[in-house]
């Protein structure tokens, strides 16, 4: 029951984008009524835009209320500037650590620089923060994602075409966000890797629009005459935008046109099953806000300890500023056949989320 309401809001948080242009901290916070004692977190997303970001604040807000601390929460709408006032007045409200998403990944040092000036700690969140002194950084491996992506493209040029030979595009994410530069690095080793494959375009998609996906789809298709065989996309809504493009041509079909996104959005999934789409990577969303949730917590208990006192670092991760300590959570490749033991096996969606009309 409490996925099917969960999925209820996603769809209702999606089509009516609610969260595009208003504050989402009267939505989610309480007021400030609680013992002073107790610890304040910060959770603060570039967007709302996505599906997938509900599942974030949801599981990241049940591991801090299990924790016995307070949630302070809110949200960008991909906009630079509104992210750094919303980081302000989290700050202005006492947090102890904030768990931050960035917009932009390398216009985030000036966020950072306030909140050590108050003695506040920050925790990166998915896409990393570049050239700032972030305390560390909890994420999925983003270069493997296009690495993924980019071996499933292989699968299918030889099971479909019996060479790998053909025209590939990246449709990339949001300008400098580091998950995009990563996805799209992860992917394009694949391609360089193979001399039959002719990378004719990559773009980059302000917002991570799926509109915009869509008309970049339609520009290549046209300027190719529909001679593109493979688009690689940084996320699940970009390649929803691609297949739209691709079904006003008559080419939404996964044996004519491979399409791999990333998020595993309920739709994209449904794509898979309806063979308009070839692969999806399954970002486990449970272990990232956990993971995120106790560094947090743990940091705000112990300011002074270094974070391997703290916690397993699974690698350091060179920023351009630092060497950031960083926890790495798992991430999945699911295709047709294998949706039952992956995103429902994981309790994601049920069954009738997939598979029924």
């Amino acid at each position: 029951m409490k996925k099917k309401v969960l999925g209820l809001l996603i769809v209702i948080l999606v089509i009516s984008n609610l969260f595009a242009s208003i504050s989402l901290a009267s939505w989610f916070d309480e007021e400030d009524d609680i013992n002073s004692n107790q610890i304040k977190i910060g959770f603060l997303l570039k967007t709302m835009q996505e599906e997938r970001y509900l599942r974030d604040k949801f599981a990241f807000e049940d591991e801090v209320k299990r924790l016995g601390a307070k949630l302070i929460f809110d949200a960008a709408s991909n906009d630079e500037n509104l992210q750094l006032a919303r980081f302000k007045r989290m700050l202005d409200k006492n947090v102890d650590v904030v768990v931050l998403q960035p917009v932009s990944s390398n216009k985030t040092s000036e966020m950072i620089e306030l909140a050590h000036k108050q003695g506040v700690k920050v925790v990166g969140y998915d896409s990393l923060i570049l050239n700032a002194d972030l305390d560390a950084h909890v994420m999925q491996d983003s270069w493997a994602v296009g690495r993924l992506q980019g071996e499933a493209m292989l699968e299918w040029f030889k099971e479909k075409k019996g060479k790998v030979e053909g025209n590939v595009v990246l449709i990339k994410g949001h300008p400098n966000d580091s998950n995009a530069i990563m996805m799209t690095s992860g992917a394009k080793r694949i391609i360089k890797n193979n001399s039959g494959l002719n990378l004719v375009a990559e773009r980059w998609h302000k917002g991570w629009s799926s509109d915009k996906a869509m008309a970049t789809a339609v520009e290549l298709l046209d300027k190719y005459d529909n001679n593109i065989d493979a688009f690689i996309c940084n996320n699940s809504g970009m390649a929803r935008g691609i297949i739209a493009a691709l079904e006003a041509k008559g080419l939404a079909d996964s044996d004519k046109v491979f399409v791999a996104g990333s998020d595993a959005d309920l739709q994209n999934i449904k794509y898979l099953v309806q063979g308009k789409q070839n692969v999806e990577i399954f970002k486990k969303i449970k272990p990232l806000a956990k993971a995120a949730a106790n560094l947090a917590y743990k940091l705000a208990k112990n300011p002074r300890k270094e974070i391997k006192e703290l916690t397993v670092v699974d690698r350091m991760l060179n920023n351009g500023y630092k060497e950031v300590p960083t926890i790495v959570t798992p991430i999945v490749r699911v295709i047709k056949d294998n949706i039952d033991q992956t995103v429902i096996k994981a309790d994601f969606y049920d069954k009738d989320d997939i598979y029924k009309d």
